[in-house]
């Protein structure tokens, strides 16, 4: 193992073409600043995502940190030996002006050792993972929880065949043609971007290129680019209901993840020149605040009898779906919202090895209501980013309690969004 004793980034530039060494060192090695320390963790996410693919979800930063990640070629116990040395070196290091961001890269570290720790086949407990990683853990939700929803539901689409299949083949109408797929998405998006761009000032260049793939884990995805950029994909492997075009538009887009990335870009990277916000390690309690605030935004921009409408009117016709079952259609859609937590209760169970694979899809169908391609995609998204699956209902639930308290108007709920995506905001500042 290397040992990371000399300060990770000043020792390693020098080693990748740097000017020569003087003839004598020092006596003293010069006072590290908090930038400084903020370099150094971010060759570490670096040379992580040499070993996890997922790790990085984005990096735009400078180029000269991933040469440096790339020369050393560590290997996780070196990454974890470094994170131990720079979280006690910013543990001990003085800079009250700095303590919000000493703070955030602690945590950061944290997360980072517990990736690692998992990645060598030793994970904690589902819900140790969760506030490790996430800064947060889910609540636990027992089957008499969900079965009082599935009762409603039973109520609303009542027949003989099982409620979940009754429910898929109720929903199946209401599924995007694939030739009309890209003319709705893009329509929703155009909507999500506008009453964004009302309530929100972005980057001049910003802007979105869309992609459809096939063979992922997940429904969408946004590859944020640098430079107020984003790719964002949409998974095609199975159909899309109607109402997804606005949550995949929001979510991904205006003003979720997109949004977010572009306004971290403008007022961290670039306006206060914090390094670490060039990187965004998709397993570290940054995602419990995009992912939250990505499933809340879609609520913000088109609140209640507004959404329906919209897709009513204009996506409806553009799709070619017929809109008369759309008020039952609506009921079941809210009545599913509510068996949202399902998903973590499969997760946990199915981590911790309380359940089998055949076991979980099972229960992701009677609980979920799930069909069982989607359970099995489900199961796919659990066992490839584990406990992250907590930051989108847990995340939303958290968010929605920070912006709407004392019963917040209209603007004041988009001030207070903002500030989130503004600020170095951690999963403690919302509670």
């Amino acid at each position: 193992m290397n040992k990371l004793v000399l300060p990770l980034v000043a020792g390693l530039l020098a080693a990748c073409g740097g000017s020569e060494a003087p003839e004598a060192a020092p006596t003293e090695l010069p006072v590290r600043t908090t930038n400084d320390m903020a370099r150094d963790y971010v060759v570490l996410e670096l040379a992580m995502g040499a070993h996890d693919r997922a790790h990085v979800d984005a990096y735009f930063g400078p180029e000269a940190l991933r040469d440096v990640a790339k020369a050393k070629g560590w290997m996780p116990d070196d990454i974890d030996a470094g994170a131990a040395a720079l979280a006690a070196e910013l543990a001990a290091h003085d800079d009250q002006d700095g303590a919000k961001r000493i703070a955030g890269l602690l945590e950061r570290l944290t997360a980072l050792r517990t990736r690692i720790q998992i990645l060598k086949g030793e994970p904690p407990s589902f819900d140790e993972e969760a506030r490790n990683l996430f800064g947060a853990a889910a609540p636990d939700h027992d089957d008499a929880h969900f079965e009082a929803i599935l009762a409603e539901i039973d109520a609303l689409l009542p027949g003989d065949a099982p409620l979940a299949e009754r429910v898929n083949t109720f929903k199946d109408q209401f599924n995007i043609p694939a030739d009309k797929l890209d003319a709705v998405f893009s329509a929703a998006m155009d909507a999500c971007r506008a009453r964004t761009l009302k309530q929100i000032e972005l980057p001049d260049e910003e802007s979105f290129t869309i992609e459809y793939v096939s063979d992922k884990p997940w429904s969408g995805y946004n590859w944020y680019q640098g430079k107020a950029v984003s790719l964002i994909q949409v998974n095609t492997d199975l159909p899309t209901a109607i109402d997804r075009a606005v949550d995949l538009g929001c979510h991904e887009g205006y003003p979720g993840h997109h949004t977010y990335n572009a306004l971290l870009e403008r007022e961290l990277a670039q306006g206060k020149g914090w390094v670490e916000y060039t990187l965004y390690p998709l397993f570290s309690p940054q995602s419990l605040i995009a992912e939250g605030t990505a499933n809340y935004g879609i609520e913000l921009a088109f609140p209640g009898a507004e959404r329906i409408a919209f897709e009513r009117d204009v996506l409806f016709p553009l799709a070619g779906l017929d809109a008369a079952e759309a008020d039952t259609y609506y009921a079941l859609q809210r009545l599913l919202g509510r068996l949202n937590y399902a998903g973590n209760e499969a997760a946990r169970d199915y981590l911790n090895g309380d359940a089998t694979r055949e076991e979980t899809e099972a229960w992701l169908v009677k609980y979920a209501l799930s069909s069982p391609e989607r359970a099995a995609q489900r199961i796919r998204f659990i066992e490839t980013y584990r406990s992250y699956v907590i930051n989108y209902n847990l995340g939303k639930d958290l968010v929605a309690e920070y912006i709407e308290r004392d019963d917040a108007d209209t603007a004041t709920r988009w001030q207070r969004f903002e500030r989130i995506l503004s600020e170095p905001f951690s999963p403690a500042d919302l509670k």
